[in-house]
């Protein structure tokens, strides 16, 4: 396919004051940025994997309500903290100079923490009635520990807020190392305030927050060091109208996926429909989902979204493009081959949770059928998120988000049409469907304003989709003839020989095809 001529300046000028772009600064090689976003990633969700093994040993009845409680500042913090900054700020800030950077930093994050401030103590009061917008009428969770467990975790909403500001800062600049392992220390706090504590409801609660407040401190003394640490003020800033004119429909993007997360949490918590201990087993999958799909496609899309934004400001097209080329190979190449082995081992993966033999029936299954079922979303989901950030990096907000919200609503409307009749396996059939009609939409729109290199993309997927199938069906054959899972033990030992088996026959297909990433990947492993 013939890719047609871009034009020649696509998006408007941004608004407000021109401000003269700083001189580039020396940077390092994406590959590098990318690894080490990667490491972090790797880290924060293997001890999140840890973090959620402990959690696993408490009460089902205590770990649905602690599930229901933190759902609610995890709801809030996307629109206001960790979305807002790296689709809002970030474009934004690339466009100022050094002192102007640093004075909208200062009112940006004045405005942010005045905010989260007033959200903070509204949640606090209005807990009861949360709590009973999250579930459903018949719920299968405790609706008086989830409220008591929401008013201790809402503090966590100001503690991610501000780190997400530091990182926001951190990632505008392309230093990623400690706002990359910030994740893991709040792991690292959780879990031994886990360990110590007693195993109640407040210190499970306690044990968040704790988290939160390592999350945020760690990244203190890089903001010192870079010069980037602001002061907070509640003041004006010219370009600061321009961060809010693209957060607010950035806001509504979020707000319709949290409609969605609003509904399947009131569907797991229907007990007519679904057992106590499938909230944990839905969070459970979470982890592994947001492991797989956090390591391979968040990360490296995240080291790429200054680049994106500075080619944007530079209106570099041709860079910009091959850049979109670059993010899609990657991140897909990665994506495939786990999607397959997810599909086919999700029993396995779902295992590490269960730490002692007489592990909960409901938790397991629950986990292990929505798992599976969102297995099938890590690609189209992929394209998806490399292209979001392609329209935000060009401040073409708008169109992001009717996509986006036109997604989430249809997800909605799947969910309810196919959950009913496939139960967990249509939580992730509807992702996935969602997912591929959301990229198709994406395509179109980056194709009529700067040319979609279709042909390079779609010779790239026709070639690693059919070997990441060929190593999803080697793992589950060589899955057939080892011990049920359900443990820790046997699910270790499924992951480790079959994962292995699939994960060698998607290396030894990409060799066969000559795929430029298999190459990066052997010379990293030899170094």
């Amino acid at each position: 396919m013939t890719v047609p001529p871009a034009a020649p300046d696509p998006s408007p000028p941004p608004q407000g004051p021109a401000s003269p772009a700083p001189a580039p600064a020396p940077r390092r090689s994406l590959r590098v940025n990318t690894l080490i976003v990667m490491a972090g990633t790797l880290g924060s969700r293997l001890s999140g994997i840890v973090r959620q093994q402990i959690i696993n040993l408490f009460d089902a009845t205590l770990t649905d309500a602690f599930t229901v409680a933190v759902r609610v500042p995890n709801l809030l913090r996307e629109l206001l903290a960790e979305g807002a900054l790296v689709n809002s700020f970030i474009p934004v800030y690339k466009t100022l100079d050094v002192a102007d950077r640093k004075k909208l930093a200062q009112a940006f994050s004045g405005v942010l923490i005045a905010v989260n401030l007033l959200l903070m103590a509204l949640g606090i009061f209005a807990a009861p009635w949360i709590v009973d917008l999250l579930t459903a009428a018949n719920s299968n969770v405790d609706p008086a520990l989830a409220t008591y467990m929401t008013r201790l975790v809402m503090p966590f909403l100001m503690l991610i807020s501000l780190s997400a500001v530091a990182m926001g800062l951190l990632n505008a600049d392309e230093h990623f190392k400690e706002s990359s392992f910030a994740p893991v220390a709040f792991n690292i706090a959780s879990i031994v305030a886990l360990l110590l504590l007693p195993d109640t409801a407040t210190w499970l609660a306690f044990g968040w927050l704790i988290g939160g407040v390592a999350q945020l401190v760690v990244q203190l003394p890089a903001l010192s060091r870079f010069g980037v640490l602001p002061t907070p003020a509640l003041r004006g800033h010219p370009a600061l109208g321009r961060v809010l004119r693209q957060m607010a429909p950035f806001t509504l993007t979020a707000g319709a996926r949290q409609v969605l997360n609003v509904y399947v949490t009131r569907l797991l918590t229907n007990s007519s429909q679904f057992p106590v201990g499938t909230q944990t087993g839905y969070a459970n999958a979470e982890a592994l989902f947001t492991m797989a799909n956090g390591l391979f496609v968040v990360s490296p899309v995240l080291a790429l979204f200054p680049r994106f934004s500075q080619h944007a400001a530079d209106r570099d097209w041709a860079a910009f493009r091959a850049l979109t080329v670059q993010g899609l190979r990657t991140t897909t190449f990665f994506a495939a081959p786990m999607s397959a082995l997810l599909l086919a081992l999700a029993p396995y993966a779902v295992s590490l949770f269960n730490l002692g033999r007489n592990f909960e029936v409901a938790k397991f299954q629950a986990g292990s059928g929505i798992l599976t079922g969102w297995a099938l979303a890590l690609v189209p989901w992929a394209v998806v998120t490399v292209l979001l950030r392609t329209f935000y990096a060009r401040e073409r907000t708008r169109e992001a988000v009717v996509v986006s919200a036109a997604g989430f609503v249809l997800e909605v409307g799947l969910y309810n049409l196919l959950v009913p009749r496939l139960g967990f396996l249509g939580f992730g059939l509807s992702t996935a469907i969602s997912g591929v009609l959301m990229a198709g939409a994406l395509v179109f729109m980056y194709r009529r304003a700067l040319g979609f290199p279709s042909r390079e993309v779609a010779g790239h997927l026709l070639r690693v989709v059919p070997v990441a199938a060929a190593a999803g069906l080697a793992a589950w054959l060589v899955s057939l003839v080892m011990p049920e899972p359900g443990f820790i033990v046997p699910g270790v030992v499924g992951l480790a020989l079959a994962g292995g088996v699939g994960l060698a026959v998607y290396l030894a297909g990409a060799l066969a095809l000559r795929l430029p990433e298999v190459a990066g990947v052997l010379r990293r492993l030899g170094q």
